[in-house]
């Protein structure tokens, strides 16, 4: 077999896979998720070899979602760190077999506590599985290495499952998108969970009345720098903005640049302009300029402006 097909006989296998667990998916399923959901202590996932390494992931999705957890070595625990398992935790174990003997011993240990667990298993019939308050069969009739030996169609029906296990308590938990950025402070992803109220501008903001002059609008431009200008009626509510975009184009299409500055704001400006409120995300910001503008209002639920979020600001700290 050439290199190109093992790949593709590998990621079929293993897509087929993910298939059948998917179709099978049942009641088992929804019954864990709602045991991890009610519990008052942690999730521990714990694992050897391969599986290990799927519940140290498995863990780290969940805590990072919402759901507080942590991984715990079967090998470790037998030498003090069974003490990190309390009683109102919850454990998940990862095992193909169901039958290592480090995870039978940590199996051992918990019924010996009384703390439930939940086996992700391909052998219903294990020690793992038997002893487990739930079981979740990850269907593999065999792995994708040559020698049908390597943990690989196995390790990643689990790693999808536990993923499946996540998404299902975000929802119950009615995880937002602000409740993610408090777990992802760094990176572009964090910054893009910030909000824009942390970046927007504040102070000396181009403000002028609807009845002012272009000329004024233009100098309001040039003295805060910004390429817009804010128009207001009497009440400081937001009535339209222009961009210095707009004056060029009047400029080059007149050729009575004085008559054009003598208007009035009011009749060139946009009446219609897309805004947004300081809780927003900034990703949402971001998304909502499209590459296609450069400023966005930020008004308050009185419709009066205080601030500007200019797409430099959003450039300056990488959120994207």
């Amino acid at each position: 077999m050439n290199i190109i097909e093992r790949g593709k006989t590998t990621l079929l296998l293993e897509s087929e896979n993910l298939k059948t667990l998917s179709d099978k998916l049942d009641e088992n399923f929804e019954n864990a998720v709602k045991e991890l959901f009610k519990i008052k202590g942690r999730v521990i996932t714990s694992g050897v070899g391969k599986s290990g390494h799927i519940a140290r992931k498995a863990a780290s999705t969940f805590a990072s979602t919402g759901t507080p957890s942590f991984f715990v070595d079967p090998n470790e625990c037998m030498h003090g760190d069974f003490g990190m398992i309390g009683k109102n935790d919850y454990c998940l174990l990862y095992s193909k077999g169901g039958e290592s003997r480090e995870i039978i011993e940590l199996v051992n240990w918990l019924c010996r506590q009384d703390i439930p667990y939940i086996a992700i298993t391909n052998e219903i019939t294990s020690t793992l599985s038997k002893n487990a308050k739930i079981t979740l069969p990850i269907y593999v009739d065999e792995e994708a290495c040559p020698l049908k030996l390597a943990p690989t169609v196995s390790t990643t029906a689990s790693l999808a499952l536990s993923d499946a296990l996540a998404t299902a308590l975000m929802d119950l938990r009615g995880f937002k998108s602000e409740d993610f950025a408090v777990f992802h402070p760094g990176g572009s992803l964090g910054r893009q969970l910030a909000k824009v109220k942390s970046i927007m501008h504040t102070k000396n903001l181009p403000i002028i009345g609807i009845n002012a002059t272009l000329n004024e609008a233009l100098f309001k431009i040039i003295e805060c720098q910004l390429g817009i200008v804010i128009a207001v009626d009497d009440s400081n509510k937001l009535r339209g903005i222009i961009v210095d975009g707009d004056l060029k184009r009047l400029f080059v299409n007149n050729n009575d640049i004085k008559n054009i500055l003598s208007k009035e704001v009011k009749d060139i400006m946009n009446t219609s302009p897309k805004v947004i409120y300081e809780d927003t995300l900034i990703g949402e910001a971001l998304h909502i300029m499209e590459g296609k503008i450069t400023n966005l209002v930020v008004i308050n639920n009185e419709n009066n402006p205080i601030g500007i979020v200019h797409i430099h600001d959003i450039l300056k700290i990488k959120a994207f």
